[in-house]
């Protein structure tokens, strides 16, 4: 029975970790480009609206200067994030959803998004948790698929 507790609590304590710093990262087996490109295309397979790709790096280089490989997508759906705005119409500032893809100083490639637990405290949305589990298993779903095979 101790066992479990600790174990409880060890998960507890994670998942408000992560509510706390409002990032999830999922690492990728794949480059940055080849992740952005498996993420942008499963997006357009499940449907959802893809709004810009920007490639930061590349931006970066066109000015002179120097940065690691980093893009971003902002994606979304209106169907699930309208009843989200409709619950706290402020956490449209974070919306659409975006998905930064970015390569560390060890050459490892992450996958990063917003904590919808991070969202929900920050934004103080009452009764929406069942949308809130839906956004949380659809990015999970999303970053997991686009990072490997």
């Amino acid at each position: 029975m101790r066992y479990i507790a600790v174990i409880a609590f060890a998960i507890l304590f994670s998942s408000l970790v992560s509510a706390k710093t409002g990032i999830i990262s999922v690492e990728s087996q794949f480059s940055v480009e080849k992740t952005a490109d498996r993420f942008e295309s499963i997006l357009k397979n499940k449907g959802l609206s893809i709004f810009a790709r920007i490639n930061h790096q590349k931006n970066a280089q066109g000015v002179g200067l120097e940065l690691r490989p980093t893009e971003l997508i902002i994606f979304g759906n209106p169907k699930i994030g309208t009843p989200l705005m409709q619950c706290a119409q402020l956490v449209a500032i974070d919306l659409p959803q975006k998905m930064l893809i970015t390569e560390d100083p060890d050459g490892l490639v992450w996958l990063s998004y917003n904590n919808p637990d991070y969202l929900k405290e920050r934004h103080n949305i009452q009764g929406c948790d069942k949308v809130i589990e839906k956004i949380k298993q659809a990015l999970n779903m999303l970053s997991k698929a686009a990072s490997s095979d």
